[in-house]
């Protein structure tokens, strides 16, 4: 959203390959026409894509584009044709192009036709970040598209070196890159892997996780503060602290309701999970461990991914001597009897966090975070674009700005 990080960045990525430079939606929102003003003027020799993602007052808003230096123009698809051969007739006016983007179409194909027929210069097969976190995928539309007009097609909407190369060899001829250039920590190198992925581009069978290898595969690559931060600072246990420190844990939820002084529910748990799990525990005591040396032996033993309790814990010697992560508001020496009273795999309440069987659980030396398994995928999706992110801030801050410039934070705060 700031002006200058984005002409550095920019800059970066034409010098590993980018033959175009777009000025984001977020950009224009944020800087104006003045964002496509300094980009041309940063980088004349370039093209300058606005995506202005016009839906009326066509002419007028290519117009304001041509203008301030861009050479192709923006609009959404869904805008009325009337607002579409509007904007032509400015473009051929202006000397610029027009790109549609398909982005929420009902039908994406028929409407393809259509645009092609109005003779508009390109269109983009876009799946939008939202979208993208639920798995919709830009390449299985983008080969429904190709065949159906003459008009060159983009594709954009999570490409990387991989899809990026998958995309020209379907047909597309013009590949938009965002998150995997523009979050990198070295945007030349991203760019270059990227450019030399499409200039060798051909047909293969991209292989595909299933949705549960991808969520944990990211989770296992993200913090549990990028998580929080994915969930708008939600989803983050109260008072759960890890006993061992250097580990991380990832699985899907095995819960246990037990009480003070019980401890038959948590070990019977253990019998019940297995590879994949972490046996999640609310025992309301932090005088009285349910959990111990013994109990954390049989879950390694059976290739469990951790443990969460509310409550304490002991033999917290033994436990760090195996390296395994346990996770838990207290320690203590003494732990109460096998009772049998509680319940296994109901919804309970661990760290003031509601937690429901199959939920995933992630915990590292920041803490526990509960992921509903609802939105699993949505929120591994955005807790990677946060460490993206995160990852180009920290390489901003080691070439000398500090946070607050990095950010702009006077910029943005609230008057």
């Amino acid at each position: 959203m700031e002006l200058d990080r984005s002409i550095q960045i920019a800059k970066e990525a034409v010098s590993g390959g980018a033959d175009w430079i777009e000025a984001g939606t977020p950009l224009i929102k944020s800087e104006g026409m003045d964002s496509v003003r300094e980009m041309k003027k940063a980088l004349p020799g370039t093209r300058i894509v606005a995506d202005m993602k016009t839906v009326d007052t066509g002419a007028m808003e290519v117009e304001m584009a041509a203008k301030a230096g861009a050479d192709i123009v923006a609009m959404l698809a869904t805008s009325d044709n009337s607002t579409i051969e509007d904007a032509l007739r400015a473009a051929h006016k202006y000397g610029v192009q027009i790109m549609m983007d398909l982005l929420t179409v009902p039908d994406p194909v028929k409407r393809s036709r259509e645009l092609d027929k109005l003779g508009v210069d390109y269109i983009c097969v876009h799946v939008g970040i939202d979208q993208q976190m639920t798995g919709r995928d830009t390449i299985d539309l983008l080969k429904q598209i190709v065949t159906e007009v003459n008009t060159p097609v983009a594709a954009a909407g999570g490409i990387d070196a991989s899809s990026g190369a998958e995309a020209v060899a379907s047909g597309a001829a013009i590949v938009i890159v965002g998150g995997s250039v523009v979050r990198s920590a070295d945007v030349t190198a991203s760019a270059r892997k990227i450019r030399e992925a499409i200039d060798h581009a051909r047909i293969s069978v991209r292989p595909r996780k299933s949705a549960e290898e991808e969520i944990v595969a990211i989770f296992r690559k993200v913090s549990s503060p990028n998580i929080s931060d994915a969930m708008h600072r939600k989803g983050a246990m109260r008072d759960i602290h890890p006993i061992i420190q250097g580990t991380k844990m990832v699985g899907t939820a095995v819960t246990v309701q037990t009480f003070a002084g019980d401890w038959a529910k948590s070990v019977e748990a253990i019998d019940l999970a297995g590879p994949g799990n972490v046996i999640v525990i609310y025992n309301g005591s932090n005088d009285i461990a349910p959990w111990g040396g013994l109990a954390t032996l049989s879950c390694k033993n059976r290739g469990i991914e951790g443990v969460v309790i509310d409550g304490a814990v002991r033999d917290v010697d033994e436990i760090r001597a195996m390296k395994y992560p346990v996770f838990a508001s207290a320690i203590v020496p003494n732990a109460g009897e096998p009772k049998g009273m509680g319940e296994i795999n109901a919804e309970i309440t661990c760290g003031r966090q509601t937690v429901r069987p199959g939920d995933y659980i992630v915990g590292d030396e920041s803490g526990v975070v509960v992921v509903p398994k609802d939105r699993a995928y949505e929120i591994a999706k955005r807790a990677k674009m946060v460490e993206e992110t995160e990852s180009r801030l920290y390489e901003e801050i080691r070439r000398g700005k500090t946070l607050s410039q990095v950010l702009n934070l006077k910029k943005w705060e609230k008057v």
